[in-house]
Parts: C-alpha cells; structure tokens; sequence
C-alpha cells in the first residue's frame, strides 16, 4: 500500500493540530501515526493515492484556527501495511526548533460552558481547551506537552484525563486542561486587614464589591498583574495614579462585551475584528461624549485603549462589576510586569487595596497587546500578548542566527535564524537593572525555547547602549561578534522586511531621538535605503536641546532655544512671562557657549516645542506625551492649511526648515489665531514639506516607494494624511501592520540588516 512520510512546519503544536490529522486520517480511512516533533509535526500514513492526495489538500485547507502552516513536505517511504488503526504517538525532540503558539483569548465554546450551570466547569476561572488558553506564558520548554509547562504540577482527575486522551475530543491533549477538582484555583486577599477568601465564587464576588467600593485589586492574569478600579470612578482612578506614579499616561480599559463597548465608544467593523480576535489585544477606539467614564483615564487623548475579557476569570470578574475597569500593568513605573505572586508581594503591595490571586504559575511574563487601526489597515503600537512568540516570515534568509537587541526605549529582542524573526514580547525601558533582568532572562529563555545560537548580535551604534549591552551580551551569546546598526536605519528596514521589500526605498524615519553617526541627535531623517545600506539625503533643519534630557522634559527649554535662533531678541509671548527669567538667560548661553545643548533634527522634538508654545504640555511626564497632545488639539480643526514651507538642500541634504517653520507658527500665534488652527495648520506643514523631500529625493533618484517609520507615525493624522498625500503623488507607501513604528520594532530592522550585511558578496 503506498505510503508517505509528511513533515508539517509551523505553528501545529498547541492548537489541537495532532487530533486534527486523527480526524483526516479516520475521514479517508488511512493507517499510521502523527506525533509532534522539535522541528513539527511528522505524520506517516498508508492508503490509496488518491486518499493521499486528498488528505494531504485537507491538512492545508482545514486546519485548526490557531495553527499556521508555513510548508507541507511529503516524502514516499516503502509500501507499508501500519498495524492496527491510526494512533497518536509520544512527541520527539531533536535539534532544531519549532513555533511555539502564543496565548489565546477564551473561545466561544469555552464561555458557553462557563456560564453553562449544568456544566461541570460551570465558573471554572481556568476553563480551556484545545483551541484557547495560555501557551507562551505557561511553556518552559519544547516539545508542548503538559510536562514541560506550568501546568505539570497538576494531576488531572479521571474525568480531565478521559477528554486528554481521546483524540475526538475538544480537549484533547490541552496541555492547561483542568477542572475545580483537580486544577488551579483562586482567592481573595486584603493587603492590610487580613481578609482572606478562598471559596472561588465569594473571591470573585468580593473582588467586585472592593472595585464597586474604589479601592484598588491587584489581579492575577495570563501573562502576569494588573491593576484594576472602578474606570468611572473619579477618586479611584486619582489614587491609582498617584501610588502608581503615573499622572498623566493613558490606562488601559477591560469592558465586560461588545455592548458596553459600544455603550462607550464608536466602533468600527475592522476595529470589533480586533478586539474580538483570538488575539484579544488593547485597541484604541474613539469614546462617546458624555458617558459616566473618568476624564482621568486618558486625559489628553484622543482616544481610550479597551480590550475585551480574555480569560475566564477576567469574564467572570467583568460580569460581577458590569461596568469597566481601568486594568493596567501590575508594576511601578517603568518596571516589568509582575510575574509570580512573591514578585506581586513585594513590589504591589503598597499600590494595591488587595489581590486576586491564582495559583497557575506564570513562566513567561507577557504584557497586553496594544493596536490602533488606522485608514491604512490595524497597526500595532506595542506587541505582546497574543503575538509573541510567533516569529515573522522574512524576504531574506540569515546565513547565521542572529540576536537583535533592540532599543533602550520600548525595547524588544529578536532572534533570526533561517528566514524567520522571533521577535520577544514587549520589554521597556532598560534604564532600569529589573527590566535589564528581565531581558536577559527573556534572551535567555528564547534562545533555549527555539535551540538558537547566535553568531551575531546587531545592536543600537549608540555609544552608551553598545558598552552596556555587549558587555552583558556575550555572556549570553559566547564568541558572537557584534554588527552596530543606525537606529533610522533599523526603522525602515523593519518597514520593509514586514512587506517583503528587499529594493531599495526612500525611507521617512521620524521620531524624538536616534544617535546619529554625524554627532548629532536624529530624530527627522530621509534616507535611501535597502536592508544592507543607507544614504541620508534630507534631514529636519537641525536646533539645540537646551539641557539635554531636562529639554525632552520641559520642552519650553526647546521654544527657548528656538526663538533664540530664529530672531535678534525675544518675541513678545505672553506664555514666555510664566518662564523663569534665569532659564530666559541661560538658554542662549548654554546654545552660545555649546554647554549641554546638543544639536538635533528630530520631528518629535518639534512636534513638542509647538505643543510648549501653544500651551498644550509644557512638562512631558510621559514619552511622546506632548506630541499626542498636540495631535489632540490639531484634529479638532482638521482639515488646514499649511504655513509657507519650501525645502531647500544644504550641504548636500534637502531641509525641512524647522526655523522658518516654528517662525510662522509663532506669528500665528501672535495675530491671535486660535490653538487648535495653529495646531492643524503645524501638521499639514510638515506633511506638506515631506512630500517636497520626498518629490525631489525621487528626481534625484527615479525610486517611487516609501516606507514610513518611527515613533512620530503612531500620530494617525500625520500617518494617514502623509501617506494619502504620497499616493496622490504617485508613490507607493509601505507602512507598518506587524511590528510598531516605535522603537519596538527597531530589532526587526537591525536583525535583518545585520543578515545581510553578513551574507558574501558576489
């Protein structure tokens, strides 16, 4: 009988793959065997051909929801009769690697059995199956069997372990498959008072009747805590800012279903798509006017991140409170997420009223998803939860495994090997020794998950990130030598690899800050660039941050420093009255004498000295803050006029004039033109005179694509008017759709540029 071996690559482990093929193989009547395997899944079968065939077009055209199939290989092995019916078999490890599917939001079958009273899961808080759950977050190591995640711990109870091992089953080797007598469970404890329930029902019940009362819970989650109050309740909201400290940065919202969403925001098809996906992330949606939500949850913002319940007990909860909680990250600020409930202890403790805890134990630490969609398609500002670990397919292949390490800011790592990138879970900011902890545990963690060894890491050229990070690095990665990347470089090689572009672009890299090879801080930059090299042609008209980091703080320091430049003497502003003289005095003889007032051609740094000027932020507690502020403002008088803009070149690279520019938004200011306006008519000038770079950029050069990148393109009014503009021009625009245009996606870039810088040349 002829027979066939197949290997199946992708994400085929954890999503109720093996049972699937069982399913096949019974429906054409064929004998053999499936087992997962490191590399996959491998399948030996014996029947007909044409059943072969037909088995085969199956496995790619019915696969389960949560598995990718990347390639299907089948090889013919000698003619065999398999003994007995087709079996599922142990798995194997070998070197290599495999996908490792990321945690999933509960499926519908799964909630309706939770609120299903004649169910024996009937408000199980750890109900899942086959198709749902967590994985990332519970894995510790290859293959995705029960025994190597967190789950071990827990011997499953006759009934468990009947659906376990029946391959017909919905819950079928679910590696988290648990019930209330044999699985995790939770409780409810006060931080102060000594309250403590354990009964699963009344923790619940008394976790809402604490949130109803404005206190604040810390809740044990998928991939870690949050921090969850009352979203409507104005006191509760305030405390948890002020003991989180964080005043003014927006907090994420959990609402009970897609009708009290709708009761607080609009909506569209593309954006419920999102949120109700598998995937479960935080989207940013447009509030209704006059609901009873705190202004406090976002102030500043033109729109509030929401997700919906992901796990059981989030469902539960939800439905308990019937109205939103603000449900943040369960740290200090700028720390990591807390992972196990000691970590929680000791670092909530003083921020939390009480907790809601469990006892699955948390491997990896993974923060939610956040996306925006945009008129271009969905964008993701931050991805993890829901996304980590699945790698990217790459338009180029890594002769060499290659370990990325990010950025200080937003950081995340990626590991290439072959042609595909494993970009890690949100990581932060890596001032901090907990978040540098929590990199190399993750490095660490990753490299053994997949079996990747890197030969190269590529890394950020900044002097400071360099020493620190390949001193710490080669710890992980013995004898790897070390590729330094330009940061704006990284930015659009990560727009292009995510769409398949491998020729060469006029890249638009905007953001606050990049070191740049010149001396200077980048930050508003026009290169030509493939994945291998770049060419600056266009820059921002470079200006002074006045005090350095304190100038990205208080922005004023920048309008200082602007108007000392572009005019003889002050300019009568009534704002400047309420600045202290002696920064008045200072800041032209810090940009005089060159102390401690670097030169930049930033756009984010701009963007935040009109916001200074026009009184929307002068004190930035946030990154970003003041530009999305501005962005606010500005879209309340959408659509504008630009000002006068023309861009000249100087010493070789075509200039927005950042002078000129700030000039006119200073005379408009003056006649008494309103904020806003002012704040619309600052966009479409900077829209205007990229579109004169880009124009130019394309005589000079005869190339027609663009790829737009950098933090500055999470602000939705310059992304999506920039790049209709640009199409109307005759461009092709590539944008970002799989990793941020923030400095979470800067591994990418670096990654793929190091692959090809190492490749031989011909």
């Amino acid at each position: 009988m002829p027979a066939e071996h197949i290997h199946v690559d992708g994400i085929v482990q954890g999503v109720g793959f093996r049972p699937f093929v069982y399913r096949l193989a019974y429906r054409y009547g064929l004998r053999g065997w499936v087992r997962n395997h490191t590399r996959g899944v491998d399948i030996e079968v014996a029947g007909p051909r044409e059943s072969l065939d037909s088995f085969v077009r199956a496995l790619q055209a019915e696969a389960p929801p949560l598995a990718h199939i990347r390639h299907i290989s089948r090889t013919p092995i000698p003619e065999t009769d398999f003994d007995g019916d087709f079996r599922i078999l142990h798995s194997e490890s070998e070197e290599g690697f495999t996908l490792v599917p990321p945690d999933v939001a509960t499926c519908p079958d799964c909630l309706r059995e939770l609120f299903d009273p004649n169910d024996r899961r009937y408000r199980y808080p750890f109900i899942n199956c086959t198709n749902c759950g967590p994985r990332f977050s519970i894995i510790r190591k290859l293959p995705y069997d029960r025994p190597n995640t967190t789950m071990a711990t827990f011997t499953m109870c006759p009934a468990c372990l009947e659906e376990y091992e029946n391959p017909l089953d919905r819950r079928f080797h679910a590696q988290p498959n648990a019930c209330p007598e044999c699985g995790p469970h939770v409780w409810f404890e006060g931080v102060k008072d000594g309250l403590s329930v354990f009964d699963s029902d009344r923790a619940i019940a008394t976790t809402a009747q604490w949130l109803l009362e404005g206190r604040i819970v810390a809740v044990k989650g998928l991939g870690g805590f949050h921090l969850a109050c009352d979203a409507t309740n104005d006191h509760a909201v305030q405390i948890l800012r002020q003991r989180k400290t964080r005043p003014h940065k927006p907090l994420a919202l959990m609402m009970r279903d897609l009708d009290m969403v709708r009761a607080y925001c609009h909506l569209s098809p593309a954006e419920e798509e999102l949120l109700t996906s598998p995937r479960a992330p935080i989207v940013l949606l447009d509030p209704l006017p006059d609901t009873d939500l705190s202004p406090l949850v976002a102030p500043g913002q033109r729109r509030i991140g929401v997700m919906l319940p992901y796990t059981p007990l989030h469902h539960l909860l939800l439905r308990e409170v019937n109205r939103p909680l603000v449900m943040t990250s369960g740290n200090r600020q700028d720390e990591p997420i807390a992972r196990t409930n000691t970590e929680a202890r000791a670092h909530l403790s003083d921020l939390a009223d009480a907790f809601l805890w469990h006892n699955r134990p948390i491997y990896n630490r993974v923060d939610d998803s956040v996306w925006t969609v945009t008129a271009l398609g969905p964008m993701p500002i931050r991805r993890s939860r829901g996304y980590a670990p699945q790698p990217i397919e790459m338009p180029i292949e890594a002769l060499e495994p290659i370990l990325a390490t990010g950025s200080e800011m937003k950081n995340t790592f990626c590991l290439l090997a072959r042609d595909l990138a494993f970009l890690s879970q949100h990581i932060g900011e890596l001032d901090l020794s907990e978040t540098w902890a929590f990199f190399t545990e993750s490095v660490n963690r990753y490299q053994e998950l997949f079996g990747i060894t890197p030969h190269i890491i590529a890394h950020d050229m900044h002097p400071d990130f360099t020493v620190m990070a390949l001193d710490a690095l080669q710890n992980l990665a013995p004898g790897a030598r070390a590729v330094p990347v330009q940061h704006h470089h990284a930015h659009i090689a990560a727009c292009m690899a995510e769409n398949g572009v491998t020729d060469p672009v006029i890249g638009v890299a905007l953001d606050g800050t990049g070191y740049g090879p010149d001396g200077t801080v980048w930050g508003g930059e026009i290169l030509v660039a493939d994945l291998k090299t770049y060419q600056r042609v266009g820059r921002w008209q470079v200006f002074p941050l006045p005090g350095g980091e304190a100038a990205i703080r208080h922005p004023v320091r920048i309008v200082l420093g602007l108007l000392h430049l572009a005019y003889d003497t002050f300019p009568s502003l009534p704002r400047l009255d309420r600045v202290d003289p002696a920064l008045r005095r200072t800041v032209p003889i810090q940009i005089q004498r060159g102390l401690n007032a670097p030169l930049t051609s930033s756009c984010g740094r701009l963007f935040d000295a009109v916001a200074a000027l026009l009184g929307v932020r002068e004190e930035v507690t946030y990154e970003g803050q003041a530009a999305i502020e501005l962005e606010t403002l500005a879209a309340t008088a959408w659509p504008a006029e630009p000002f006068p803009v023309t861009v000249e070149q100087n010493d070789g690279l075509w200039e927005f004039p950042t002078l000129a520019v700030f000039r006119s938004v200073v005379e408009a200011y003056q006649r008494g033109e309103s904020p806003a306006l002012i704040a619309a008519r600052f966009h479409a000038t900077v829209i205007a005179g990229i579109r004169q770079m880009v124009t130019e950029v394309h005589r000079a050069t005869g190339l027609d694509a663009v790829a737009l990148s950098g933090g500055c393109f999470q602000n939705r009014l310059l992304l999506e008017s920039l790049a209709q503009g640009l199409v109307n021009d005759g461009f092709t625009v590539y944008t970002h759709h799989q990793v941020p245009p923030n400095d979470g996606g800067i591994s990418l870039g670096q990654a793929v540029i190091a692959a090809t810088i190492s490749r031989p040349t011909r």
